[in-house]
């Protein structure tokens, strides 16, 4: 039995029958690591004595190892979010998704690689190095979250946990052909996780299959005090809504989702998953999006004005990186940001303080929140038609890495399909629905209205079953 290639739902199976321990299944994660990671590059700390933690604690995920991201913060673990800036630092607390991972018996094995700050789409702007995709070692796995998304794909873990603020869980999730969710903004706290851009980021769960995703999502998901941003609203058990039927449900399918750039293999492929759907039962209809267009204008705005504010911490004063030789403060403050900051960080640190300056902020920030209202009010108009929307999670498959890199606006267009939902706060699936002539995963995404994402798993679980994707033995059969 190749315990790598375990789900969530298969290990915990054999954990509870005994016929597996944790201790067992943990080293044989680290010996997939071990082989295979220098291939990858999905971890930036590998934790190998977490196994040590989690004795008596038989929760829902008994001895099961999870990957987190690198921004969200793990008691005396490091968390670095891809930056020079934090490379040392040491949380002293966890953050509430964390909690709930261990107070279910979950190990964290490790914490994965991103984009600094989150800010990027192929996990190339990290500081430490690039991550590679299991499909192919030339290729992206994608970004933010791509050490998450190829540490699922590769086996290097169970599941794993990402953010996602424009596209950062799904967009890394098409790209290494796994699951990823980005739930409704304030289903799962963002107590902990390092603050990008406030109105957007949320954490959610990377995984093999649906039905582990509905799993996990259960578990991470629900009101929490500590986060003001906090919604309400207790987690349930989602995986209720697998194996409902789909008849009679209404798939609402944007034009503007498959004019934006998007590859024609990539068109087809989903088009085609789509079709498997319509067998089912389900009404297939068209909606109209039309803000669509304006929709990466606007997030760029948004999330760099939003990120130049909270960066803003970052001055080698309280914690974090700090340059030894300066004269004053203030040279202590340019020294610090221009050596722990890259390229992109500073960037967006620029568009954002000056959309928010004096003189431009009608014309820019102001501007963007009007149209993301408008973007929002789309989406309520084709919810009242049908029941969830399915678009392609990306334009193209796994580009090669160096492609973009010193392209920015190219760079940016990657995640102009996942960016829409993010701005109106709906939850949004990503699933492999096939492959490209070159191979490579294609992802399908399901968007539903806030706070239903049972939709996506009832949905997700039925087209899961349907269209034709076996995971590769990754990397290259090793």
């Amino acid at each position: 039995m190749e315990l790598h290639r375990l789900t969530i739902l298969e290990a915990r199976n054999l954990l509870e029958k005994g016929e597996i321990s944790p201790s067992e299944l943990f080293g044989a994660f680290l010996a997939r690591i071990e082989k295979v990671d220098p291939l990858i590059k999905a971890y930036i700390t590998i934790c190998e004595k977490e196994i040590e933690d989690i004795v008596e604690k038989r929760g829902k995920l008994y001895g099961i190892p999870i990957a987190v991201k690198d921004n969200i913060c793990t008691r005396s673990i490091r968390t670095t979010c891809g930056s020079r800036i934090l490379e040392n630092f040491i949380p002293p607390y966890d953050a509430t998704v964390i909690s709930k991972l261990k107070k279910e018996g979950a190990v964290i094995i490790g914490k994965t690689n991103m984009d600094e700050f989150a800010m990027g789409s192929s996990t190339e702007n990290s500081a430490f190095f690039a991550t590679r995709n299991p499909w192919d070692l030339e290729r992206v796995p994608g970004g933010s979250s791509g050490g998450s998304a190829a540490s699922v794909a590769a086996d290097l873990c169970v599941a794993s946990l990402g953010s996602d603020t424009g596209g950062s869980i799904r967009q890394p999730a098409s790209f290494c052909g796994v699951v990823g969710l980005k739930p409704t903004y304030g289903r799962v706290s963002r107590f902990g996780l390092v603050a990008f851009a406030s109105s957007l980021d949320q954490i959610g769960p990377i995984t093999k299959d649906v039905a582990d995703c509905a799993y996990l999502f259960s578990i991470i998901s629900g009101f929490d005090p500590l986060d003001s941003t906090s919604y309400p609203i207790e987690s349930e058990d989602f995986t209720k809504y697998l194996g409902r039927g789909v008849k009679n449900l209404r798939v609402g399918i944007p034009e503007e989702y498959f004019a934006l750039g998007v590859d024609r293999e990539v068109k087809e492929v989903v088009l085609r998953a789509v079709e498997l759907l319509s067998g089912e039962g389900v009404e297939v209809l068209e909606v109209k999006l039309p803000h669509t267009e304006y929709a990466i204008a606007t997030y760029y705005i948004i999330a760099s004005a939003e990120a130049s504010s909270n960066l803003e911490r970052y001055d080698g004063v309280k914690y974090g990186f700090r340059v030894g030789d300066y004269r004053n403060l203030d040279d202590m403050y340019v020294k610090t940001r221009t050596f722990g900051f890259g390229k992109e960080v500073k960037r967006r640190i620029m568009m954002g303080t000056f959309s928010l300056a004096t003189g431009y902020y009608d014309a820019y920030f102001l501007r963007a929140s009007k149209i993301r209202a408008l973007i929002k009010r789309d989406f309520d108009e084709a919810f009242r038609k049908v029941d969830v929307i399915i678009t392609p999670t990306a334009p193209t498959t796994a580009f090669k890495l160096g492609e973009k890199l010193e392209d920015p606006l190219t760079m940016y267009m990657s995640d102009v399909l996942t960016v829409p939902s993010s701005l109106a706060g709906l939850p949004a699936m990503n699933l492999p629905c096939g492959l490209d002539s070159n191979n490579l995963p294609v992802g399908l995404q399901i968007i539903a209205p806030l706070f239903r994402e049972d939709l996506l798993f009832t949905v997700g679980y039925v087209l899961e079953s349907l269209v034709p994707f076996e995971r590769k033995e990754v990397p290259l059969g090793v």
